[in-house]
């Protein structure tokens, strides 16, 4: 059916009574049994649309209007990316905004629009810092991931299990250290803190969006009704500032030159990398790790043979960029992650023009200034889209399934688009799978197969290594 065969439709949905629904609806939300998954789904069963309103957290007492127009299908989601549509300016993070005084009082690049002027110049300083580090990623990685795996081996030699998480943060922060700033943060002031310094500022800034796993009854007054003060973690950001100031010198000169002033660039470097980076490996690597334990042996061991076959053959023994490409099931097993998973599953934006939005079914008209949200594992998992959408398939993008591709939009973008200055697609988002492509690869170099166990922690995924 083309577009102009679409009926038009109201907006299925209601916001309810002002105050009292969204308070109910965040609590739905968070403590359901199903919690946000069954939160969309069922609107999605009662209207019999992928598109339609409701409230989302974090609602009344966090400045937030809580109002939004839920989009749930691969059809509509990608209007949250058309930014001659739509805006992004103050919505990273959601209905609410945080308070600049956790980013030292400037409005970073994330919560920038790209009609406004210094998002262009922001976003250029972040390619300069990943194109001027770019030859000592896969060195780098592979010196911090040879480090990690035989702590997990010695772990697991005398335990029989080993942690995954913790030690994985470290080699994270280390292996970010050393390839973007030729640095061992554990030799300078920031010692081994660096992960528990970022945890406890992250909490803060997404504290009225998330849950920790407790109680209702506790969780709500503690990190739902308010934002958290930003005084409270002020010492712990202006240790982690203090890092990046010294660090980062490089970085801060040529922001000079794109009349940045230096204060502004490193907090905005310090975000880039420890919010964003850090943050997005600290949720894809054990993410990563996950879906291997559940592919088995088999899967183990095709991308095993694989990745040391042409490392030998293309690589001539070493890890290649010309190597990674042709290693096929690996680029479709990381891509199927990112799809089934995402590690940002939430975007938003603001729609600054009316406009018409379509479904697979209908259109809808949307007005200026209404906000919309999207859930991306609804959308990446779309069954119009997708053969089997629910289940892992680790060959899903290998030949023709490349097509798919322009579906996966875990950076805030397809897949098959480039990040610019123009759109709000992650600056990092080719370094994002590298990385993990990176981690896959350093893995079964090694290893052949491994089982673990996954435990949620109520703030992400926690994973247990077995022999």
């Amino acid at each position: 059916m083309s577009s102009s065969d679409l009926p038009l439709r109201e907006i299925p949905g209601s916001y309810g009574i002002p105050f009292f629904t969204a308070i109910a609806n965040r609590l739905e939300y968070f403590y359901a049994d199903g919690g946000r998954d069954q939160y969309f789904k069922s609107r999605v069963d009662k209207y019999e649309s992928t598109v339609f309103r409701a409230n989302m957290p974090p609602g009344p007492f966090v400045a937030s209007d809580p109002r939004c127009i839920i989009l749930l299908d691969a059809k509509s989601f990608p209007i949250l990316f058309d930014v001659s549509k739509v805006e992004k300016k103050n919505v990273f993070t959601g209905t609410y905004m945080p308070s600049t005084q956790l980013t030292g009082g400037y409005r970073v690049l994330s919560y920038l629009d790209p009609s406004e002027p210094r998002h262009a110049q922001l976003k250029n300083l972040l390619f300069y810092l990943l194109k001027s580090s770019s030859s000592r990623v896969i060195p780098k990685f592979q010196e911090t991931y040879t480090e990690l795996f035989a702590s997990l081996e010695a772990d697991l030699a005398t335990n029989g299990k080993a942690k995954f998480n913790d030690v994985g943060e470290q080699a994270a922060f280390r292996f970010l250290g050393r390839a973007y700033f030729e640095v061992d943060p554990e030799t300078t002031k920031l010692g081994k803190n660096a992960p528990t310094l970022i945890t406890a500022w992250v909490l803060f800034t997404l504290s009225p969006q998330i849950s920790l796993g407790l109680p209702w009854f506790l969780e709500e007054p503690i990190i739902h009704f308010f934002q958290l003060p930003p005084i409270l973690i002020k010492s712990s950001y202006n240790k982690l500032y203090d890092f990046f100031i010294s660090v980062a010198t490089p970085y801060l000169e040529y922001a000079a030159t794109l009349g940045i002033p230096t204060e502004e660039a490193a907090h905005n470097i310090l975000y880039a990398v420890c919010f964003n980076t850090f943050g997005g490996i600290k949720i894809q690597f054990p993410n990563t790790l996950k879906w291997l334990a559940r592919a088995g042996k088999d899967v183990h061991l095709e991308l095993a043979q694989e990745i040391r076959s042409v490392i030998k053959t293309v690589g001539l023994g070493s890890v290649t960029l010309a190597a990674i490409e042709q290693m096929s099931l690996m680029k479709s097993f990381v891509y199927e992650v990112l799809r089934i998973d995402p590690p940002v599953p939430l975007q938003f934006a603001k729609a600054k023009v009316d406009l018409t939005i379509e479904s697979h079914d209908a259109r809808f008209n949307v007005k200026k200034g209404e906000m919309l949200f999207g859930f991306q594992p609804f959308a990446t998992k779309d069954p119009k889209i997708f053969d089997r959408p629910e289940e892992f398939v680790p060959d899903r993008f290998v030949g023709g399934g490349e097509s798919l591709l322009k579906y996966v939009v875990w950076s805030n973008g397809p897949e098959t688009e480039a990040t610019s200055v123009d759109n709000k697609t992650c600056a990092g988002k080719d370094f994002v799978v590298l990385i993990t492509r990176l981690f896959v690869i350093e893995f079964f170099r090694r290893y052949d197969s491994f089982e673990a166990e996954a435990v949620d922690s109520g703030w992400g995924l926690r994973l247990h290594l077995h022999p």
